[in-house]
């Protein structure tokens, strides 16, 4: 059985914080943040808003944007997230409960920045097995909640939101091959830990926030990308020229710039949600490809590659036809 993105949405939350709110305790200024990051703006949560709170918004989104999709039998949830509500509960079941979907299955995903597209693999692979045939994909973050304000090099570039895709079967391919994979060993250099205070032996931070070495992860990250959108085209017989589009998890716009020059594709055909959402994680590539929908950029018919990367280090990348 073949697979089929039916339609993609997302929630945002309503607090804009601008690059001048940073100016307040570090640092810093907009004119530095935009020269390094590209983002100039990002979305916080309320206080009393959470990551499910932000996937139902965006699950109602989508209903609401396309009348002719139903919820009620969505029969699987699959939702990336690395700031889960609770650990348990899971995410996927609070949605679950929050959407009145009783007959479906739930499942949280962690995999950080690249679990949006897990999540587009794990459920075409469900549709493939014929067990579901309803799959709604989350990627979703308050990592609002979770940054370390006195970090000068990290705290500008987070934000919150939600995306949503719906997977259903299809007769022909619209989901095509897909690559995955990670390098543990990189563990230390990207993590959030409450509990143990080791990663492959070596002392973390222990504290509930975000940590990362920058130079690290953007060395791996322009090197890995670069090699898995070959491997990924390769594996799917297509060069460069068969895709419309490629989304690429929107960590930092020098991180896709790198990977535009490495590969040699345009810049104006990199798709991302950076400037005015900020690094989102698991949202991230849902964003981009809200932003660019709605300014009628993706057209039916076009070929989009996905690739995600982040914490883990892991990395999943699909080629979807719209």
């Amino acid at each position: 059985m073949e697979s089929k993105i039916s339609a993609i949405a997302i929630y945002a939350p309503d607090k804009r914080i601008t690059n001048s709110y940073f100016e307040q305790f570090i640092e810093t200024n907009d004119e530095w943040i935009v020269s390094r990051t590209g983002i100039r703006e990002r979305r916080f949560a309320a206080e009393n808003e959470f990551t499910s709170d932000l996937c139902i918004k965006a699950a109602r989104n989508l209903a609401a944007e396309n009348p002719v999709i139903t919820l009620d039998d969505v029969d699987f949830i699959l939702v990336s997230t690395t700031t889960a509500d609770q650990v348990m509960p899971s995410t996927a079941s609070q949605i679950q409960n929050g959407l009145g979907l009783k007959n479906s299955g739930a499942l949280d995903i962690a995999s950080a920045c690249s679990g949006f597209v897990y999540g587009l693999v794990l459920a075409k692979g469900l549709v493939a097995a014929g067990t579901h045939k309803k799959v709604l994909v989350f990627g979703a973050e308050t990592l609002s909640k979770f940054t370390d304000f006195k970090d000068r090099t990290s705290c500008i570039l987070f934000g919150d939101g939600a995306g949503v895709a719906l997977v259903e079967p299809s007769e022909q391919a619209k989901i095509f091959q897909v690559v995955t994979g990670a390098d543990g060993s990189h563990g230390k250099d990207l993590y959030l830990s409450q509990n143990n205070s080791i990663v492959n032996g070596e002392q973390i931070e222990v504290n509930g926030k975000i940590h990362q070495n920058g130079k690290v992860v953007f060395k791996w990250a322009i090197q890995t990308v670069s090699s898995q959108i070959g491997e990924l085209l390769a594996k799917n017989s297509m060069t460069l020229n068969d895709l419309d589009w490629i989304i690429l998890h929107s960590a930092n716009m020098r991180i896709i710039e790198g990977v535009a020059g490495e590969i040699n594709f345009p810049m104006e055909k990199m798709l991302c949600s950076i400037e005015y959402y900020g690094n989102t994680s698991s949202a991230s590539i849902p964003l981009a490809f809200d932003i660019a929908s709605k300014a009628g950029k993706i057209k039916k018919g076009n070929k989009i590659l996905m690739l995600g990367f982040g914490g883990g280090l892991t990395y999943a990348g699909a080629i979807i036809e719209i």
